[in-house]
């Protein structure tokens, strides 16, 4: 048995990578990392996720997606009552701002990236890249080089999949960054296994990609996140916590 570390990632994404046909109203694409201790994971996260679905489901089978909460779509059609969605909104804000955990995250802006790299560049693997080299650089910090560390990411199809899996070892392989492949493996999870730490990731991706794009707009959701950026010694978090590219 390997050495397992202290901390686990969960993965999600914001917007789509393909370049063809790009989305005026959203042209970034945001790939977010939480890095989690797993002890305050099964402490705090995990309970507090789990109350909240009881408090307003009355079970623990729904499964928190942005979209979905911001559309008000079912079972979040509880949500079209504007008290009640006050109230929701402020207790997952609350749990989000309170979840100890380390938020490292890559902005592809796709116009830019387009011109740089073709229709055919794949944002996703870039992300990816600049994304896992941060994630190491903060573990390695927290003492944690050659402990092995998952990163979970969610399934999306089998050729997508596949195509991510072996990008991933691809730089795990290849990365000029020692220890990082030593450090560092992947895992797949099914949307159906009802991860607190995915949906933790999918609720901090669209509000950096929305600052961004935006970013005199009042903008809570990103406020909230500003302090759970990984930074540089003196406070830096662009090129440490963030990478926008290009």
């Amino acid at each position: 048995m390997g050495d397992f570390g202290e901390y686990i990632v969960y993965v999600d994404e914001s917007g789509d990578h393909g370049l063809k046909n790009i989305n005026p109203d959203y042209p970034v694409f945001v790939l977010a990392f939480c890095i989690i201790h797993k002890q305050a994971y099964l402490t705090q996260i995990v309970p507090k996720i789990q109350e909240l679905k009881f408090r307003y489901f009355g079970h623990d089978m729904v499964v928190l997606h942005e979209a979905e909460i911001r559309k008000a779509r079912k079972p979040f059609d509880i949500l079209l009552n504007p008290n009640v969605r006050h109230r929701f909104m402020e207790e997952l804000s609350r749990i989000i701002e309170t979840a100890p955990f380390i938020l490292v995250a890559t902005c592809i802006m796709k116009e830019a990236f387009s011109q740089r790299h073709g229709v055919d560049g794949n944002p996703y693997h870039v992300a990816m890249e600049f994304g896992l080299e941060r994630v190491f650089m903060e573990l390695q910090g927290l003492r944690q080089r050659g402990q092995l560390t998952h990163v979970v990411f969610e399934q999306r199809g089998l050729q997508e999949d596949q195509a991510l899996e072996l990008e991933f070892r691809r730089i795990k392989d290849q990365s000029r960054v020692e220890g990082l492949g030593d450090t560092l493996d992947i895992v797949m999870a099914n949307k159906k296994v009802n991860s607190a730490g995915l949906q933790l990731a999918d609720m901090v991706a669209r509000p950096i990609g929305r600052h961004l794009l935006n970013p005199d707009q009042p903008n809570r959701a990103f406020e909230i996140l500003e302090a759970k950026f990984r930074r540089s010694r003196a406070g830096q978090v662009r090129g440490w916590g963030l990478k926008v590219y290009p």
